[in-house]
């Protein structure tokens, strides 16, 4: 039987169609407990490699003869291998070409809708880790949120739709991953806005994103409106956009609401916490598309692969919304939180231009699911 390389892109469109697939994981067990591949009709197996050295019988009474195999590691090498065992015994099998170091890196864009004057609204997927960026473009103009490390899908995707990039914005200073903002903004002459009260330790130059002030992308039509909505850092800031999307950051997602210890400051940050989701957004239109900065189980996804909901669905579903008493909540925001995120504090300094990895060092800060959220 034959082996057969499956791009991250490939395993994207399985995760998205809820095709049924048996995930062999080849890593130690302790990096499979932490992070996976994650699919509604996915099953899983995991036998580190260096048990299967000597061959795969330990595992061929587990291997099913009716679903799809995909074998997945690390880097690729020990999927290649396992793979070509598992082919020798009669299966065709995949494996993730790059393995989770690319499945971590992977965006897919997905259109969430239009803006006025046929402007369009995109959203970069990073299915693997769970974060969200975006795009809002209009009369040639575009304008890039929360942009990751992977800078070229940006710049290569603005070019694909010929527009120009002229901003970049950062709703706070991130802690789970590496922003790609500032890099975006140097290679295409656009500007930079950070919220300045995230910003004050920062070594470059950049525009202070400040409450209520309006930023055109286009000749006329999108005003991006910024909302200061502290709570996950101090400086948080959400965007109203067109009157129709509210970009939340890492403030609200679907399922969950944003984590505020991330600078060790909970207790001081649970009360602006509670002020922007019970106060300042229940001044919003419940119309609004809240597009987060991030995903946190796969079950957040649409039936097109994209993320988003109703604010005011999210004031009936979501429970973080719905906890009257402000013990209780801060409580859940206190006390109920999953691990940091890994290498936080090294990406919040990598975030400020206070050091400057390398690409690789980059790639194994950010390995590992996002931790944005409260339980």
């Amino acid at each position: 039987m034959a082996v057969y390389p499956l791009t991250a892109k490939e395993m994207t469109e399985r995760v998205v169609n809820k095709k049924e697939v048996f995930i062999l994981d080849v890593r130690n067990e302790k990096d499979f407990i932490d992070w996976k591949i994650e699919g509604e009709n996915f099953f899983y197996v995991n036998v580190p490699y260096f048990d299967l050295l000597d061959g795969v019988d330990e595992v061929m009474d587990q291997i099913p003869s009716v679903k799809e195999i995909v074998v997945v590691c690390a880097k690729e090498g020990s999927s290649i291998m396992v793979a070509e065992m598992l082919s020798e015994e009669g299966f065709d099998v995949f494996y993730l070409q790059g393995g989770m170091k690319t499945w971590s890196e992977y965006l897919e864009p997905v259109k969430v809708g239009e803006l006025a004057d046929g402007g369009e609204m995109y959203q970069f997927v990073r299915i693997g880790k769970g974060c969200l960026s975006y795009m809002a473009i209009s009369n040639g103009e575009a304008a890039i949120i929360d942009a990751t490390r992977m800078t070229d899908v940006y710049v290569e995707f603005a070019k694909e739709l010929g527009v120009k990039i002229t901003h970049v914005f950062d709703t706070h200073l991130h802690a789970d991953h590496i922003s790609g903002g500032r890099q975006i903004a140097e290679k295409t002459g656009a500007t930079y806005w950070l919220p300045p009260k995230d910003a004050e330790e920062v070594q470059f130059a950049y525009e202070p994103l400040l409450d209520g002030k309006n930023v055109v992308i286009g000749n006329t039509v999108i005003n991006i409106l910024p909302l200061y909505s502290p709570g996950h850092t101090i400086g948080s800031t959400s965007f109203v956009i067109d009157e129709k999307y509210l970009l939340s950051g890492d403030i609200l997602f679907i399922d969950s609401i944003g984590r505020p210890d991330l600078a060790g400051l909970a207790q001081d940050w649970v009360a602006d916490l509670r002020e922007t989701l019970y106060n300042r957004y229940r001044e919003l239109s419940n119309e609004l598309l809240v597009l987060p900065a991030h995903f946190m189980i796969i079950d957040e996804l649409n039936e097109d692969g994209s993320v988003y909901e109703k604010l005011g669905t999210l004031y009936e579903e979501n429970h973080g919304l719905k906890i009257e008493n402000g013990e209780e909540f801060r409580k859940l925001v206190t006390e109920n939180l999953p691990p940091q995120p890994n290498a936080y504090q090294e990406i919040r300094k990598t975030n400020m231009g206070k050091i400057t990895p390398s690409e690789e060092e980059q790639r194994e800060m950010e390995i590992g699911p996002n931790r944005c959220a409260v339980r």
